[in-house]
């Protein structure tokens, strides 16, 4: 056997060696995904626990939020945009940054709506393909609805 075909034996054998040694190493798991990011969750109620009252929202896809993997969230209040970061580190809390504040009409439930976000202590998907955040106590329980993929930023 000529010096060129042992080289070419042994090249091949060590590839196998490699091959079979890669097939033995464990594959780590993905990192679970977190079941809200990546969609446009739209406002489409909220209830006070004590009194049991639900407000309605008339036209849901104006009230926005979208929680993206880094921890930052951005969204629409009515006529308003918003940005700012989240944490589910015990408990669930949303600091609202930068935030447009035009005058949307008085119907608008853009203040309100604004207001619930930064008191936001608790949430999480409700088991039924929306997501269900709570102020502290669960005192005010909004509801979202899946509006889709969240836009390319």
């Amino acid at each position: 056997m000529s010096n060129l075909s042992r080289t070419f034996a042994r090249l091949l054998i060590l590839l196998v060696c490699f091959d079979l040694l890669a097939a033995c190493v464990p594959v780590p798991a993905p990192a679970p995904t977190n079941s809200i990011t990546g969609i446009e969750w739209q406002w489409v109620s909220v209830t006070n626990q004590t009194t049991k009252q639900t407000t309605t929202v008339p036209a849901p896809e104006n009230y926005t939020i979208i929680f993206n993997a880094d921890g930052t969230l951005a969204g629409k209040a009515d006529c308003n945009s918003f940005t700012g970061t989240y944490s589910q580190q015990n408990g669930f809390t949303i600091k609202l940054g930068a935030t447009t504040m035009a005058f949307c009409g008085e119907a608008s439930l853009d203040t309100q709506y604004l207001q619930l976000l930064s008191s936001v202590a608790a949430g999480g998907p409700d088991g039924a393909g929306g997501l269900a955040l709570e102020t502290a106590g669960g005192e005010q329980r909004m509801l979202f609805k899946n509006g889709g993929p969240a836009p390319k930023q």
